[in-house]
């Protein structure tokens, strides 16, 4: 494997520390404005803005988490110093200290982002995808999977925290490619029943809450619905984490929605939860600022006795290769040979790490785009490592 350096946040040029300095800040003040906390979190949120710019990291004493994952070693330092992963998830750990999630008191377990969470599910283009429903289904089968792939994978643009930087409207529908595509070899691995006659299970990671949670549920549905998978594991965040990020809560606010909207898709996931074809998971290394290499064996035996895992987003795809600047020619499946079992990725790309291309590929991106292709959220890909 190449030497590859761990992605910090400290270059003023770099989108990491853009993330530090303009996304967080931002973040800060639409938690404020959207939820009427009172008098002591908003001093907490004061204070947490001023210090993700200007201070260094400072753990409470009393969180477990700090230790449990090795943060703590990370104390005293600039926010901009620590590598870019651990950086993002103790920004978010203080976030919801500050604004009393963890407890005890009034605002214990009230989750800060579920307003734009919430919000998510009634906008016009969430209602848009679901009236596409009724088209897709008169398509052959083959074609229904395909478009169900490929609206989870764009699904993914609809990430809260990335927007915060985007303007509404600044992406064009026309420019949005893949870099990478496995789409067939993907397709033949949720299809092919022929290697577990005894019945086959999928993990899927998922990503975001909202809307783009409810393509994800979709797509489930339709693989358990044609019998290509037997049951399912939904794997979730056991608490808010990055800003857009699924939990349990929010799954079923997706799943009632579907059922409100009248879509079929939601009665049938409604009943596949009751009956254990459809699973929920919610492992603390969800929240854990580590790649999946250093995931405990409780997590690695539920991966690999799953016949295929699907990894959304941008941020699992962080942790499933190593937040690293790679070399973009470095093999995917040499950086994902630990995965124990066959790993899909469907991402969109909004950070710089990439692995997987060939170098005319590279070559063609950079002399188009510079390196903006990396974290514009117009690019995506489709990688698999059977």
């Amino acid at each position: 494997m190449p030497d590859a350096p761990v992605i910090r946040s400290d270059d003023p040029a770099s989108f990491p520390h853009s993330v530090l300095a303009e996304r967080h800040p931002a973040l800060i003040r639409k938690v404020r404005d959207a939820t009427p906390y009172g008098p002591e979190q908003r001093r907490a949120l004061d204070e947490l803005l001023k210090n993700g710019i200007e201070g260094v990291l400072t753990p409470p004493a009393d969180d477990d988490w700090w230790d449990t994952w090795n943060v703590r070693r990370y104390a005293g330092r600039s926010w901009f110093s620590l590598p870019f992963l651990a950086a993002e998830s103790c920004f978010y750990r203080q976030l919801l200290r500050a604004v009393g999630y963890f407890g005890p008191g009034p605002w214990q377990g009230v989750d800060p982002f579920r307003p734009f969470k919430l919000a998510e599910l009634d906008t016009p283009e969430a209602a848009a995808e679901l009236s596409a429903l009724g088209p897709l289904a008169q398509q052959p089968l083959p074609d229904q999977l395909k478009a169900l792939l490929h609206g989870s994978l764009w699904g993914n643009r609809a990430d809260l925290g990335f927007r915060i930087q985007t303007a509404e409207g600044s992406e064009d529908a026309a420019s949005s490619q893949l870099v990478l595509d496995d789409t067939e070899l993907l397709l033949s691995l949720l299809t092919d029943k022929a290697t577990a006659p005894v019945g086959r299970t999928l993990c899927l990671v998922a990503d975001n809450a909202g809307r783009e949670l409810l393509p994800d549920l979709l797509l489930i549905d339709h693989l358990l619905t044609h019998g290509h998978f037997d049951r399912a594991v939904l794997h979730l965040k056991p608490y808010p984490y990055f800003v857009s990020d699924a939990t349990t809560a929010d799954t079923l606010d997706a799943v009632r929605h579907l059922v409100s909207a009248e879509a079929d898709a939601g009665n049938r996931l409604y009943s596949a939860l009751s009956d254990g074809r459809l699973i929920l998971r919610a492992h603390p290394f969800s929240c854990a600022p580590l790649p999946y290499a250093d995931m405990p064996p409780d997590l690695r035996d539920d991966f690999a006795s799953a016949d295929l895992t699907l990894m959304k987003g941008d941020l699992n795809y962080r942790r499933l290769v190593g937040d690293h600047l790679w070399p973009p020619t470095t093999p995917f499946t040499e950086v994902t040979s630990y995965f124990p079992g066959p790993v899909a990725a469907l991402r969109t790309l909004k950070s710089d790490v990439i692995t997987g291309l060939t170098p005319e590929t590279e070559n063609a991106l950079v002399t188009a785009e510079g390196q903006s292709w990396r974290t514009s959220g117009t690019r995506a890909l489709i990688q698999v490592k059977v």
